[in-house]
């Protein structure tokens, strides 16, 4: 029996302890598991719109999309994330179906540009992401862009 609830937000959507949970769980995965201080809070959550999984307050999956423009001239996702006790549990699919859906929705196109770490690339590919051919590393971590059209 799982109590799992989806949400969909902007930034002024979000109550305090949605906001500070959203944040543990980046800062949990992305800083801590990955062991890689990088700089979070860059000043675009206020511009995108932000979809999790939550069960008892607590984040399980999480992502942001962005409008042409803000990331890429594309639309964007990023901060793709699944916590560690939410995984195996096919959330991760399930959040790119919701942010994909999302970007159709309201930004009206379908063409939607990643960085990808790069053992990722096989999990999106899944969704009609394709290798642009452009790598680097970010945060000492190997990227590919990829480009969904």
């Amino acid at each position: 029996m799982s109590n799992i609830v989806w949400k969909i937000k902007t930034f002024d959507e979000f109550t305090v302890p949605e906001l500070y949970a959203v944040l543990k769980a980046r800062i949990d995965v992305f800083v801590i598991e990955q062991n890689c201080p990088y700089p979070d809070l860059d000043n675009y959550d206020q511009k995108g719109i932000h979809i999790w999984a939550e069960e008892d307050g607590q984040v399980l999956a999480y992502c942001r999309v962005f409008d042409k423009g803000i990331k890429y001239d594309e639309t964007s996702l990023g901060r793709v994330l699944t916590t560690e006790q939410a995984r195996g549990k096919s959330l991760g699919k399930l959040l790119i179906q919701y942010a994909v859906e999302t970007i159709e929705n309201r930004f009206h196109t379908s063409e939607i540009r990643i960085s990808a770490q790069d053992y990722l690339l096989r999990f999106y590919s899944g969704f009609g992401f394709e290798d642009t051919g452009k790598k680097y590393l970010e945060d000492d971590i190997p990227h590919t862009e990829m480009i969904r059209k």
